[in-house]
């Protein structure tokens, strides 16, 4: 069960630094709206410059967490659980904006993996 763990901390904790860190100014299928990177996405949702800067701290953070959470266990638990908030937070927008289903499922997947990680 450790190894899963590891596993999915790795998939989470450096699948948000790719995308925050990495490919923030790349379009990829699932931007919101018509989005091609992640200030338009965050302009789309009808959110403001500052908020994207907030959750991309957030995220940042909370990923690196995640990722230190392999060697130090009590910090994976709270960090999934923020990270999951965060993501269904990103479900809900792509809802709002009425995004196809498809373009939902990465914030989807992460949020299992971050319930799974919190419960285990």
């Amino acid at each position: 069960m450790e190894y899963i763990l590891i596993a999915l901390q790795l998939i989470v904790g450096l699948g948000i630094l790719n995308v925050w860190m990495l490919r923030s100014g790349k379009a990829t299928p699932y931007r919101g709206g018509e989005a091609k990177n992640l200030r338009e996405e965050f302009a789309a949702y009808g959110l403001p410059f500052w908020f994207m800067c907030v959750i991309g701290v957030l995220k940042v953070g909370l990923a690196l967490a995640l990722l230190a959470g392999i060697w130090i266990r009590s910090v994976a638990q709270p960090a999934a659980i923020g990270l999951g908030l965060l993501m269904l937070g990103a479900f809900v927008m792509h809802l709002k904006v009425k995004d196809p289903i498809k373009k939902a499922v990465p914030s989807i997947a992460v949020l299992a993996m971050c319930a799974a990680i919190a419960l285990l």
